[in-house]
């Protein structure tokens, strides 16, 4: 254990998903007292609790009872989100899809930010990382059009907040993910093989990213080493956005 986040209250949320876990355990390893949070039942953390984060009330008791049991909060991971199959072109998706995916992907991380940034603020500053996507950079002609619009609009949040509170010893940046390698990518690839092949091409290292390797980096912007990286769009997608045309 290097311990780069020793004695650490870290709270995760999305923390029974395949990012989420990799991290919880990662930021273990690291020292870090680990708050997990789902919306399922899990038991991911020093403190595992179970909240629908769409709820004010729930987001509220969530950071309440954190701070309560563990006496501080220094690290929030707002990485919970849904990408359903019903949010496609914005010719076929449904109104209710719409807000279904903005509401889990969007307000949940603007409710997180706004009822755990007070605690950052008591412990004397610490870091936010919202899971955004490295679709707010792209666009595609296979559309999800609801997660896009909201991971565009968790990267434009967390810019804004990383400027707002950079001098008060709070730094809030976008995580953006390519594909990762999860167990929900894959039944979604097992069904329709060609639409994996589709979006596998554009990948210039040829694989979807490891849940560890997406760890890795939330880890870097947890910890003093990113501890002058703040409003930043923190790119993890294996060169997806950088590139024109891949290796064959």
């Amino acid at each position: 254990m290097s311990g780069r986040l020793a004695d650490k209250v870290c709270v995760i949320t999305g923390a029974a998903g395949g990012i989420g876990s990799a991290t919880a355990s990662l930021f273990e390893r690291e020292g870090a007292r680990v708050v997990g949070v789902d919306v399922r039942e899990h038991e991911v953390g020093e403190l595992s609790l179970q909240a629908d984060l769409t709820d004010e009330a729930s987001v509220t008791a969530l950071y309440e009872r954190a701070q309560a049991e563990l006496g501080r909060i220094d690290v929030l991971f707002n990485n919970a989100g849904i990408s359903p199959n019903d949010d496609a072109s914005v010719l076929d998706t449904s109104l209710e899809a719409w807000e279904r995916v903005q509401a889990t992907n969007l307000r949940s991380v603007f409710l997180c930010c706004k009822h755990g940034i007070p605690h950052l603020l008591r412990a004397g500053g610490g870091s936010v990382i919202n899971t955004a996507s490295f679709v707010a950079v792209l666009g595609a002609a296979t559309s999800q059009i609801s997660y896009t619009a909201s991971k565009g609009g968790v990267l434009a949040l967390s810019r804004e907040l990383g400027v707002e509170f950079a001098r008060r010893g709070i730094r809030v940046n976008a995580l953006c993910p390519g594909p990762v390698d999860t167990p929900l990518l894959r039944e979604l690839y097992a069904k329709d093989p060609e639409q994996a092949a589709r979006r596998l091409v554009h990948v210039p290292m040829g694989r979807f990213a490891r849940a560890e390797e997406i760890a890795s980096a939330v880890l870097f912007l947890a910890s003093a080493d990113s501890s002058y990286v703040t409003a930043s769009t923190f790119l993890v997608d294996g060169g997806i956005s950088g590139a024109y045309v891949t290796p064959t």
